[in-house]
C-alpha cells in the first residue's frame, strides 16, 4: 500500500482549514529532464524547505523536490504547537545520554523555537504566531511530578519561562474539569502550520532553490555524485538530503527500519462566538495533555476549536474523521456537544521507538534527518538548518543529533506496525485508567 497515495489525490491538499485559509503560493512545475545541483533535498516539508533555504542562502545550487505540493504531508497538517524542549522530557534525556549531551538537546530545542520566530519576522510569514502553551495533566497523580518538572528546568537549566499550574488555575484557562493541574510555557507557541510551510517555500524561492513539485523520488543512488531519479528526470548532485520523514515509505530501508508511519487527526468546529471560545481558553494559547495518545488543541484566528487527537495503526484514514475527534474533544468540552464540525482531516508523521528524532549520514554525501514523533514544526526547522550546516562541513550539532539512539522497530520493516498496534493498544487503554 502506497503511503504517499494511499489517502489522498495527487497533487492535492487535503480538505482542512488549513488549507481552507491558506495564503495562497504558485504551483511549481515537476522536474523534468537532467538536472545537476550541489544539494538535491528530497520532501518538501520543514525539514526540506529550511534545508533550501539555508543552504541558497549560502549560494549553494540547491534542487528540492516534492511529490506532491510543498507543505503537503504533516508539515502542513499538524496541530501547529511550537514547543520548547525535546519530545522527550531532560530528566529522561540526562539518564540516557548524560547530562552535557541533555543539556546540548536542550539547547538545541530552545533554539528551534527561536528559529521559527526569526524566520517568520525575516521573511514576515503570516502565519498567526501566539504565545503559551499549557501542558495539562488529565490525572491529579501527575501534577506533583509536572511541577517539580518545571522546578528542575529552572534549576538545572536557567529556564525561567515556564510556570506551574494548580488546579484552580488550569481549570479558569482551561475550560474544562478534565484537568487537575499542569505548566504554561510562554516561551512556546502556536501558528498556521500550512502558512509557516508556505512562508518557508516562499524564502528559499527567492532566495534561489529551485522546488518542483509533483515529482515523486523513486529511486536514490549512492556514489561520489549521487542522483535522485523521478518519473520523469534525473537529478544529479553534490549531496542528497532526505527529508521524507512519515511519508518516506521504503525508499531508504536504512531509514524505514527506524521511522515509521502513524496516523493523527483534527477537527475544526464552526466559529464560535468570543465569549464562549474565551471560556474555553484563555488569552489564546494551546494546550496539550498528559495523554499517551495527546489531546492537543487551540483556537484559531476566526475562533474554531481545533481539536487534534486519535491515532490509527492502518495505513488508511477512518471514513468519519469527524466524528473520531468529536468525541475525544467532547470527553474535553462537553460544551461543544451542539457545536458543528467544519473540517476534519488527518495526516501522518513519522515516530521513532525513542521518540528521539532520527539523524544518520547514510554516506558521506548523503544525509537524513526525520521521525520527529509529533514535535516537529520547530525540530523539523532545525533539522534543516542543522543539515544546512553538515552539508557545509559544519557538523558538530548534526553529530549531537546522530548520536542519540533511535533503536530499530522490532520485527523489521515487515512486522514493526503489527506490534505498533499492540503497544499502542495498551498504551490507550492505559490513558482510561
Amino acid at each position: 500500500m502506497d503511503i504517499l497515495t494511499v489517502n489522498d489525490p495527487e497533487g492535492t491538499y487535503p480538505p482542512s482549514w488549513y488549507a481552507a485559509t491558506a495564503t495562497p503560493l504558485e504551483p511549481f512545475e515537476a522536474a523534468k529532464g537532467d538536472i545537476d545541483c550541489d544539494v538535491c533535498i528530497v520532501g518538501g516539508g520543514y525539514t526540506g524547505l529550511s534545508s533550501a533555504l539555508h543552504l541558497a542562502e549560502r549560494g549553494y545550487n540547491v534542487v528540492l523536490l516534492e511529490a506532491h505540493k510543498v507543505g503537503f504531508g504533516a508539515s502542513g497538517r499538524n496541530g501547529g504547537l511550537v514547543g520548547i524542549g525535546q519530545r522527550v522530557d531532560q530528566d529522561e534525556l540526562e539518564k540516557t545520554v548524560g547530562m552535557t549531551q541533555a543539556r546540548a538537546l536542550w539547547d538545541v530545542s530552545v533554539n528551534s523555537v527561536d528559529l521559527v520566530k526569526s524566520l517568520i519576522s525575516k521573511y514576515n510569514i503570516e502565519c498567526d504566531f501566539a504565545s503559551g502553551i499549557i501542558h495539562a495533566d488529565h490525572r491529579a497523580r501527575f501534577v506533583p511530578e509536572s511541577h517539580a518538572y518545571v522546578e528542575h528546568l529552572k534549576n538545572a537549566y536557567g529556564y525561567k519561562e515556564a510556570r506551574p499550574l494548580d488546579r484552580d488555575e488550569i481549570r479558569g484557562m482551561v475550560g474544562s474539569e478534565n484537568y487537575h493541574g499542569g505548566t504554561l510555557d510562554m516561551r512556546s507557541g502556536h501558528l498556521h502550520p500550512l502558512n509557516y510551510a508556505l512562508g518557508l517555500a516562499r524564502a528559499a524561492r527567492d532566495a534561489g532553490a529551485r522546488i518542483y513539485e509533483k515529482s515523486r523520488v523513486v529511486e536514490i543512488s549512492e556514489g561520489e555524485k549521487p542522483f535522485a531519479k523521478t518519473k520523469n528526470a534525473k537529478i544529479t548532485a553534490k549531496h542528497i538530503v532526505i527529508g521524507g520523514n512519515g511519508y518516506l515509505g521504503d525508499l531508504n530501508k536504512k531509514i524505514a527500519r527506524r521511522v515509521m508511519p502513524i496516523n493523527n487527526f483534527i477537527a475544526a468546529t464552526e466559529p464560535l462566538s468570543d465569549n464562549f471560545a474565551e471560556s474555553l481558553i484563555r488569552n489564546n494559547h494551546a494546550v496539550a495533555d498528559s495523554r499517551f495518545v495527546v489531546n492537543y488543541f487551540h483556537l484559531s484566528h476566526d475562533r474554531r476549536m481545533l481539536f487534534g487527537g486519535g491515532e490509527t495503526y492502518s495505513y488508511r484514514f477512518p471514513k468519519d474523521i469527524g466524528a473520531l475527534v468529536r468525541s475525544r474533544m467532547l470527553a474535553i468540552y462537553p460544551q461543544l456537544s451542539k457545536a458543528r464540525i467544519d473540517y476534519a482531516w488527518g495526516g501522518t508523521l513519522g515516530i521513532t521507538m525513542s521518540r528521539m528524532p532520527h539523524f544518520i549520514r547514510l554516506t558521506d554525501n548523503i544525509l537524513n534527518a526525520g521521525g520527529f514523533s509529533g514535535h516537529g514544526v520547530a525540530m523539523a526547522t532545525m533539522a534543516g538548518q542543522i543539515v544546512a550546516e553538515a552539508v557545509v562541513g559544519q557538523a558538530e550539532r548534526f553529530d549531537l543529533m546522530a548520536n542519540v539512539p533511535t533503536p530499530r522497530f522490532p520485527g523489521g520493516i515487515a512486522f514493526r506496525w503489527p506490534l505498533l498496534v499492540l503497544a499502542m493498544t495498551w498504551y490507550s487503554l492505559r490513558d482510561r485508567l
